[in-house]
């Protein structure tokens, strides 16, 4: 409701704005009937809203100004010099409750009635005193109109390009230290300004919400079903866009739960359940996505009863449905032209149903989940991107060709080492056998008609893709993993997109225009099917004992050995240009993504390009250089420690070959931000520094040291040492206080430290805090 009140004194502040002309014009020719038609709707919409918001005393203004202004349209009396007063004295207190309302004054009503009474025919002119005005605050928020904001969006959009085009072009040849910092800071800047820029866009979820209570409410009752409906999470942020594409399928979902899922009050009765029917829509955001779950009490759904319908259609044997796993039968909900209702009605019965859901929402790079409990119940989780404009993508290579593929929509990437990959040709059909796992294998090459290295996978050492889609899994053949790029997404043709085959063009950092994959439409290019191999190992897997040991990320060192490092911490393996890395600060650093992170080599780096491991431990991250991702392996329990701390940890015996494993504690030991914990060092607060010189100057000395550094405490903390001026008086401080003063000599008694004296300054805060 507050949103709702604060948008309608935003309109109201509008439109008095825009009226104030033109009330004055009437007031001088009140025959003039454009005019009268503008002051009446204002004064009609102001009536409406009141009653929505409960503001009846701006309420019976309006309602008393609209019914004389309507006698007066309607010809049934002629507007005079009082009639006109009247009607503008209660515009004028109109404004004057608005903006009473806004800053949380009250406002005297004994003016109220006369002003009501001045609009009788025959009434006396009013004579107005000028009132005092309210103050107005000053206004946060600013209406624009939605294709500003899109071509805001398309303006940052090129920016982004331009951005990446600058950096390529200046990171081609020798680039001068200045220049790249100054390259690092726009790049900051840039993606600060995306993020502001799609933050314009972003509408509460609630506008796609706020149409279900009523359609639950009619849809129920044509039905003879009583649902309530709870609602949770309105106030999750999703791009404008997203919203108005996931309108009709949240629609679709809703509708089907009630006629589909919940059961009528009979049924329910006979099951133990209460007569009304419970239906929750919530969404929350979970890192980059945001997750909509429409969740019912209802039968959740017969998947005998969707066999025999299929079997039924002639499309697939019964005998051969019943073999699939439950969460496949679950997907047989999608089939096309399926309905599990015999008869056809208003809401259902024609066949047009989940499959037009899961396409839509697919079509944005989203994907549907079910989860079905028989006679309990049905949840159905749609995961949506937050925005369709910008997309982070992998890059990868076919031929002479590039394309992107959404990253979200790779499992990961793994190349051929040993018996880890092998491919086989079963019925016709290439089969990736992963760490045995059997899932079916698209060349992109051969599938777009794009000479590559040809379909012997292992001798030529392509790279397959782990792709997921809504039906299962499959490996993509390319050639090359060029990069990981944040892209922005714009629509192809209609010739191209009409292929099925890419999800939009976009113009990479290359400055060579390049297509986006669309993953679930290659799938059905290639005509895969999900629901024999890849389902009978789906079941085969969870019916087999839980391998021990830990899962790990195989690779080679620049030094050229085979090593090691807990999957749990690798973030991502990213090729980055050698000309972002300087030694500087004592240590290797990589720029990147506008930050500095320390560079952990065991060898020379040569080259142009270099691949890293992105290692994260829920703080801080560090960058590991290596030679090449190798595949991801679960290390036996057994480790051989190593005989001194170092990089590696210790030796594990995999396939007979000894690997050493990366000491990750050593590591974000030795190169590890020095980041001091919330609860660790001794707080300082520094006190009275008005002209910030101890915060540019001072703070960054004292965190180095493992101080936590300060302006202001929160209530109920205390501060270890307090840090001040000379000039400067630190009242009733329960803390030591050094004081810092700017001659370098001291006089006699004097006790301060000199401002640019870091030792002393370091000295006395220790002493200071070690005397507590």
């Amino acid at each position: 409701m507050d949103d709702l009140l604060q948008e309608f004194i935003a309109e109201t502040r509008e439109t008095l704005e825009a009226l104030s002309g033109e009330i004055v014009a009437w007031e001088s020719s009140p025959d003039d009937k454009g005019r009268l038609d503008a002051i009446f709707r204002f004064v009609h919409t102001v009536k409406g809203s009141c009653g929505f918001l409960d503001l009846p005393r701006l309420g019976r203004l309006s309602h008393a100004a609209e019914d004389v202004l309507a006698q007066v349209r309607a010809g049934d009396r002629v507007p005079d010099r009082a009639l006109v007063n009247a009607v503008l004295a209660i515009v004028d207190r109109i404004g004057e409750l608005v903006e009473a309302i806004d800053s949380g004054t009250s406002l005297d009503d004994s003016g109220d009635e006369l002003l009501v009474a001045a609009l009788a025919e025959g009434a006396e002119e009013l004579v107005q005193a000028v009132a005092p005005g309210i103050q107005r605050g000053a206004s946060r928020s600013v209406r624009l109109n939605v294709e500003l904001l899109d071509r805001m969006m398309s303006g940052m959009s090129d920016m982004v390009l331009a951005r990446n085009e600058l950096a390529r072009r200046l990171r081609s040849g020798e680039i001068d230290p200045a220049v790249e910092a100054a390259l690092e800071r726009l790049s900051l800047t840039v993606g600060e300004m995306r993020d502001t820029v799609t933050r314009t866009r972003m509408q509460k979820i609630d506008a796609l919400f706020s149409a279900l209570p009523r359609m639950v409410r009619d849809t129920a009752a044509g039905l003879g079903k009583s649902v309530s409906l709870h609602i949770e999470g309105a106030d999750v942020e999703l791009d404008r866009e997203m919203i108005e594409v996931m309108r009709d399928p949240l629609v679709h979902i809703v509708r089907n739960s009630i006629d589909h899922g919940i059961e009528g009050p009979a049924e329910r009765r006979m099951s133990g359940k209460r007569e009304n029917g419970r239906l929750i829509v919530s969404a929350r955001q979970s890192g980059n996505q945001i997750i909509i779950e429409i969740a019912d009490d209802g039968r959740g759904i017969d998947t005998d009863r969707l066999i025999r319908k299929l079997s039924a259609n002639g499309v697939r044997s019964e005998r051969e449905l019943q073999a699939l796993s439950d969460k496949a039968k679950l997907a047989l909900v999608f089939e096309p032209g399926l309905s599990s209702k015999d008869e056809v009605t208003e809401i259902s019965g024609r066949g047009v149903g989940m499959d037009v859901v899961r396409a839509s929402i697919e079509q944005i790079g989203g994907r549907v989940d079910l989860d079905s409990t028989p006679g309990k119940g049905l949840r159905i989780a749609i995961h949506v991107p937050l925005t369709l404009s910008i997309i982070s993508a992998i890059v990868v290579g076919v031929g002479k060709q590039r394309f992107a593929v959404p990253r979200q929509a790779i499992e990961e990437i793994v190349t051929e080492r040993g018996d880890a990959i092998r491919v086989d040709m079963v019925g016709g059909t290439r089969v990736a056998t992963v760490r045995d796992r059997r899932i079916p294998l698209v060349d992109l090459a051969e599938l777009l008609g794009i000479e590559g290295s040809g379909p012997d996978y292992v001798s030529s050492g392509q790279m397959l893709a782990i792709v997921s889609v809504s039906d299962g899994s499959y490996a993509l053949g390319v050639d090359t993993v060029l990069d990981n790029e944040e892209l922005v997404i714009k629509p192809a043709s209609p010739a191209v997109m009409s292929t099925g085959l890419y999800a939009g063009q976009t113009l990479p950092d290359s400055g060579l225009p390049m297509l986006m994959l669309d993953c679930a439409g290659m799938a059905s290019a290639a005509k895969l099917d999900f629901s024999r191999d890849a389902h009978r190992n789906y079941d085969e897997a969870e019916e087999e004992a839980e391998v021990p040991g830990t899962p790990a990320l195989l690779f080679r060192d620049l030094d050229g050995v085979r090593r090691a490092v807990a999957l749990g911490i690798v973030d991502r393996v990213e090729q980055v240009d050698t000309g972002a890395i300087r030694f500087s600060a004592g240590r290797q650093r990589l720029a990147i993504e506008g930050r500095i992170l320390p560079l952990v080599a065991q060898g020379q780096i040569a080259g142009d390009r270099l691949s890293v491991l992105r290692l994260k431990d829920g703080e801080g991250e560090v960058a590991y250089a290596i030679q090449e991702a190798l595949d991801i392996v679960v290390l036996p329990e057994e480790l051989a420690p190593a005989r001194k701390p170092g990089v590696v940890a210790g030796v594990v015996l995999l396939d007979g070959e000894q690997v050493e494993l990366l000491d990750a504690y050593w590591v974000f030991g030795e190169y590890g931000e020095d980041e001091v914990e919330e609860e660790g060092g001794p707080l300082c607060l520094l006190s009275g520094d008005a002209d910030g010189w101890m915060a540019s100057f001072v703070r960054p000395i004292l965190e180095g040291a493992g101080y936590r550094v300060k302006t202001e405490l929160a209530p109920g903390e205390t501060a270890s040492v307090v840090l001040s001026t000379e000039d400067i008086a630190v009242a009733g401080a329960a803390a030591p206080v050094v004081r810092l003063r700017r001659r370098k000599a001291a006089k006699p008694g004097d006790d301060s430290i000199y401002r640019y004296d870091r030792e002393g300054l370091l000295s006395a805060l220790e002493a200071r805090v070690g005397g507590r």
